[in-house]
């Protein structure tokens, strides 16, 4: 065993996500004095966006920390579609989508790996001796697992030294499951404590100073993923807006929070902007992180259906609406499990389009001061999970 190599900090930061990007720099800056290898499952370079150069994952690593996100129920097949580009991505699911078992070998050919769940990394991956962390980890979805998916994610969760994971939902899952994790927020909720001025500094800049300039009123940053492509959709988003805006007088600046396939797609913002009122939408066009950041840090709340849009607009004390997809039916959804564990019961959870108007003016009334309590004591909670597990690692 190689003592002295860094520890992996892995995780899906190999794609344009918001929190996955973010995850690597929390954990470097919560961390300090310490040397990371930020691996995934393909070689990327995102630092023009923001985020780092991305290796595959190392042999034998000493030390393995997953950092955080829905890792636990991504499997192969979603993986390697959004490792592609959105072309590539399209011909890959016409050509697999129907036939799981051409798809499930196409993934494995393009990941390099015959792990069926492969952000979850087990022991066997490692160095003898080495440690193996789960940092608030979620995966809601678990029912939606095959058994043979399930076993694999247990197996790999049973030989961790450290376990935790984000929402009540992923907890009560593992249990039935005889796995026992205690909770932890997701790291984003130190995204202000550890890079408050690098944030402010973008507000004063760039396209956050341009939204800024062009709403001096102030605006909500807004975001929903391809999952409300259906015009019916889009007519309830506009309209739901249209009526914030009319109670409100603020604008909205429409983000994306992620790129990679599945996520955001900028053709339907612009679909949305023309079914708003004129001059009360911009689209935002960076996806650099630290934009993002402080597009979200300078408005007057959040309205979308990204999870680490709603985790940051917590952490620095903001009014937010989750926006629940409409194809979501009965099935557990990450952004209502999130808001359900950690935020007082005053704060909107997970919505309908219906409810949009409604919801938004309930997150405007909540008091200040409930939001930055609540801010400040996941911040408390989060540091005393992960010096936990910190205390695992070996001296730098």
């Amino acid at each position: 065993m190689n003592a002295s190599a860094p520890p992996v900090l892995f995780g899906a930061f190999d794609r344009h996500n918001f929190g996955d990007l973010l995850f690597p720099h929390l954990l470097t800056a919560l961390l300090p004095g310490r040397r990371f290898e930020f691996s995934g499952l393909a070689a990327r370079d995102l630092r023009a966006c923001g985020g780092h150069r991305v290796t595959p994952l190392p042999a034998q690593p000493t030390q393995l920390i997953h950092a955080g996100g829905e890792l636990l129920t991504c499997t192969a097949w979603q993986a390697a579609v959004m490792l592609l580009d959105p072309a590539a991505a399209t011909e890959a699911v016409a050509r697999y989508d129907a036939d799981p078992a051409a798809g499930a070998a196409w993934a494995a050919r393009q990941l390099g790996t015959a792990r069926t769940m492969p952000y979850v990394i087990g022991r066997d991956a490692l160095a003898p001796g080495g440690k193996l962390i789960f940092n608030a980890v979620g995966g809601v979805e678990w029912n939606a697992l095959s058994s043979a998916q399930r076993d694999d994610v247990k197996a790999a969760l049973r030989q961790a030294d450290w376990l935790s994971v984000r929402d009540h939902v992923t907890q009560a899952a593992l249990r039935a499951e005889g796995v026992e994790a205690p909770l932890c927020p997701d790291p984003a909720v130190m995204v202000e404590a550890c890079f408050g001025e690098a944030i402010r500094r973008h507000q004063r800049q760039g396209a956050v100073k341009a939204i800024r300039d062009a709403f001096p009123q102030g605006y909500l940053a807004c975001q929903f993923s391809v999952d409300f492509a259906d015009d019916a959709s889009l007519d309830a988003l506009a309209g739901g807006l249209s009526r914030v805006v009319v109670a409100t007088g603020f604008g909205v600046a429409l983000f994306r929070a992620g790129a990679a396939p599945w996520h955001d797609d900028p053709a339907l913002y612009e679909k949305l902007q023309r079914r708003l009122p004129v001059g009360t939408a911009q689209l935002f066009p960076s996806l650099h992180l630290w934009d993002l950041c402080a597009l979200i840090a300078a408005s007057r709340g959040t309205v979308g259906s990204s999870l680490h849009g709603r985790i940051v607009a917590l952490a620095y004390g903001l009014p937010r609406v989750s926006l629940v997809p409409p194809q979501q039916g009965g099935r557990p959804d990450k952004r209502t499990a999130f808001a359900e564990t950690w935020e007082p019961d005053a704060v909107p959870r997970g919505v309908a389009l219906d409810r949009i108007e409604a919801a938004v003016l309930q997150a405007l009334a909540v008091p200040a001061d409930l939001l930055r309590e609540n801010a400040a004591s996941l911040r408390v909670r989060y540091l005393q999970s992960q010096a936990q597990w910190a205390g695992l690692l070996p001296p730098e």
